[in-house]
């Protein structure tokens, strides 16, 4: 298994730490490969709606293997992955989500909310470098 529970808590610790610095709080998933969930954090005041929408940042990066932000982007009128979500509503189409691949495979998805977009994907993407060093 990749996403151990010590991994998970590293990459927890990570999300937290970055986001903290930057100055807001916020909710962190963590889902496996299959889509199934390993851990589920809310810190602080993190915005109530994120406890919504984290799990599902995590879920769908996961199953789709995609950041959300281009799930987003391909289920647009005719894009590829046109309404998506309407087949599974645990899709989440909203910036923050990031696969985790080790050696080319998919290991899991995270999720980040409780800032902006921008924030959402700086701090996904700093608990990203994380995971690819711990992984290497």
């Amino acid at each position: 298994m990749i996403l151990t529970d010590e991994l998970c808590d590293q990459l927890c610790e990570a999300a937290k730490q970055k986001s903290r610095e930057m100055g807001f709080d916020i909710s962190f998933a963590v889902f496996d490969e299959n889509g199934l969930p390993r851990v589920y954090r809310r810190y602080g005041e993190a915005l109530a709606l994120s406890i919504t929408l984290v799990p599902g940042k995590a879920y769908t990066s996961a199953v789709t293997q995609c950041k959300t932000r281009d799930v987003a982007e391909a289920s647009k009128e005719g894009g590829s992955l046109m309404a998506i979500q309407t087949n599974d509503p645990r899709i989440t189409l909203v910036a923050g989500g990031y696969p985790l691949f080790v050696n080319g495979k998919i290991a899991g998805g995270i999720g980040v909310g409780g800032g902006s977009e921008e924030q959402d994907c700086t701090v996904a993407e700093y608990v990203l470098s994380v995971f690819e060093e711990a992984t290497k």
